[in-house]
């Protein structure tokens, strides 16, 4: 059976987000992530998991500018020293917070910027990344995301991504899949499960259209449910969804999870 972590970028906006915790914990999570915790001071955040006894299970390493607009800075060469600043800080964040796992957003790629040289530098990147964070025991993850949300967003399939961490003398580097991502791009998302099983190690949702709580689009989540049991999967799934309308009152297609 699943268990479901709460993504506070997404879900409980009618609260500040130091009070999202608290209502996470009190609707029955007992994860959460969040794209970005760099903004609030770690040891506040220590305090508030620890009383609302949840887990931090993921976050994003340092991104760019995502006020405007960009979406991770992994596949860009001018950008490096950056990156590998912003993996310090992850790891900080992660030792203090308990996090085991961090995902690495390759981000949007420019038009002049060729795809050998932007895949040369996702695979320099996370070579460099791995082994830093594997020394701490925190995990590293990639993820593909959709080109109609993020329009060039470097990874956007799911056989792109295998092949990147085919490619990467590291071992400490798996798959972040995305249903809602994978769903738009490419479908098939039982089959896929089953052939990238052994790469998986963090799976989120949203159902399409709209990216709302499982129940109000095309997916099949039970069904794909019971398939992350029949392949063994253990981890989390982190509900990155946009509520159609309150968090709480959206949140009855889990009850029978809990």
């Amino acid at each position: 059976m699943p268990k479901f972590a709460a993504n506070l970028s997404f879900l409980f906006n009618e609260y500040d987000f130091l009070d999202k915790f608290e209502y996470a914990s009190k609707a029955g999570f007992k994860g959460v992530e969040c794209a970005s915790p760099y903004e609030y001071d770690k040891h506040q955040l220590v305090d508030i998991l620890g009383s609302n006894e949840l887990t931090q299970v993921l976050f994003n390493l340092p991104a760019g500018d995502w006020a405007n607009g960009e979406r991770g800075i992994g596949c860009l060469p001018d950008r490096v020293s950056e990156f590998q600043e912003g993996v310090g800080i992850a790891l900080e964040y992660a030792l203090a917070l308990g996090c085991e796992r961090v995902n690495c957003l390759a981000g949007i790629r420019p038009d002049d910027l060729s795809e050998e040289e932007a895949n040369e530098t996702m695979i320099s990147n996370l070579e460099y990344a791995g082994p830093i964070l594997d020394r701490s025991n925190v995990k590293l993850v990639v993820e593909s995301i959709n080109t109609i949300d993020v329009p060039g967003f470097f990874l956007n399939t799911s056989d792109q991504a295998v092949r990147m961490l085919d490619e990467l003398d590291c071992d400490n580097v798996s798959l972040q899949h995305d249903l809602y991502h994978m769903q738009i791009m490419e479908g098939d998302l039982a089959r896929t499960l089953r052939r990238h099983a052994d790469i998986i190690s963090h799976v989120q949702l949203a159902d399409n259209p709209g990216r709302h709580e499982p129940g109000t689009g095309e997916i099949n989540y039970p069904f794909l449910f019971s398939v992350l049991d029949e392949i063994g999967y253990t981890g989390w799934v982190g509900c990155e969804y946009i509520p159609a309308a309150n968090t709480i009152d959206g949140l009855t297609w889990m009850e029978s999870y809990l």
